[in-house]
């Protein structure tokens, strides 16, 4: 069962990195960025199952944290510019004119 899991995942992370590659704007290459990497959690906790390792759970868990703090930090680059954009800088500027 899960050798069938594993193999759905596989394909739908080869659909996925399609998708990234032939994204027609930058948002579907992030919205496809994130779904490989949700996908690779899939296959980490597939693969801890198939081969009796429970610690792989972990390791997804952590990464799925990382690939969720990299798709926000992505996205406000790309919407603002800059990563170190603060909005009470900008009304700190406004309070001085």
């Amino acid at each position: 069962m899960f050798y069938v899991a594993t193999g759905a995942v596989l394909i739908a992370l080869l659909f996925a990195v399609i998708r990234a590659i032939r994204g027609p704007t930058v948002f579907d290459r992030v919205l496809a960025g994130n779904t490989v990497g949700t996908l690779a959690i899939l296959l980490l906790a597939a693969l801890g199952f198939l081969t009796g390792r429970p610690e792989f759970l972990d390791i997804g868990l952590t990464y799925g944290l990382l690939n969720l703090i990299g798709t926000f930090a992505v996205l406000k680059f790309f919407r603002i510019g800059d990563l170190a954009y603060d909005v009470t800088d900008e009304q700190e500027k406004s309070a001085w004119k």
